[in-house]
């Protein structure tokens, strides 16, 4: 299996032992890249300033207060100053945009997600009940804690459920066996990624430990078949 994460693409593969084709679903970023601006995810997206570090696993999950700087961006920023264009003469002719509040940069992911997850299911496949729940969040709620629990939850479900098709984008019901394909890298790569997605946004404060810890024991660990020690162990923690 070959995919191409930041495309949310995917290439299937003939496996020689079965003879058969396996594909595998994974995240399309482009759904969620309004999410990008106010969650940290390691080597993915850019995060903010955050003011908890988040040591876990899936059996242990602390946080402890820290200062982190931004994304490696930073350095590519220092790298480069010097050819960067000075517009210091223009500032009073250009009106500053204004600074959206976390809770308005989510309704703007949630909102983004909703619209392009319903455009992308195929004729006659039926939402998922988180869609309806982030879509409920969106109209009810609208706190940072709501949506970002839905849109995480649908982020997972996406990634369990679906096949994207790499040509037109499309989502279908997959038939991939999870539990038969623990040993596929690619498997192992969207868990972690998932995983360590539920660990920023806590470090990021937009969510509870203990709401990230049940998600993913519900949504990630128990569809391995594995229990939280040995889900640790085999993504490396």
């Amino acid at each position: 299996v070959i995919i191409n994460r930041r495309a949310g693409r995917k290439t299937p593969t003939r496996d020689n032992n079965s003879k058969t084709y396996i594909t595998m679903r994974t995240i399309n970023l482009p759904l969620i890249a309004a999410f990008a601006s106010v969650v940290k995810t390691n080597g993915y997206t850019q995060p903010q300033q955050c003011r908890t570090s988040f040591t876990s696993s899936a059996t242990k999950f602390r946080v402890s207060q820290s200062q982190s700087t931004p994304f490696a961006i930073s350095s590519f920023r220092q790298n480069h100053a010097s050819s960067r264009l000075q517009m210091s003469d223009f500032g009073s002719a250009m009106p500053e945009k204004p600074k959206l509040t976390t809770e308005q940069k989510l309704i703007d992911a949630a909102d983004k997600f909703i619209n392009d997850f319903s455009a992308k299911l195929s004729e006659g496949v039926p939402p998922p009940p988180e869609l309806d729940a982030l879509i409920e969040a969106r109209k009810t709620s609208n706190d940072k804690q709501s949506l970002s629990k839905g849109i995480y939850e649908l982020m997972i479900e996406q990634g369990m459920l679906y096949d994207i098709d790499p040509t037109t984008g499309m989502l279908s019901p997959t038939l991939f066996d999870i539990k038969a394909n623990l040993d596929v890298p690619e498997v192992k790569s969207e868990f972690d990624y998932l995983y360590k997605y539920g660990m920023s946004l806590i470090s990021n404060e937009l969510i509870e430990v203990d709401v990230v810890k049940n998600i993913v024991v519900k949504r990630l660990i128990e569809r391995t078949g594995l229990s939280p020690e040995e889900f640790d162990k085999w993504l490396g923690y």
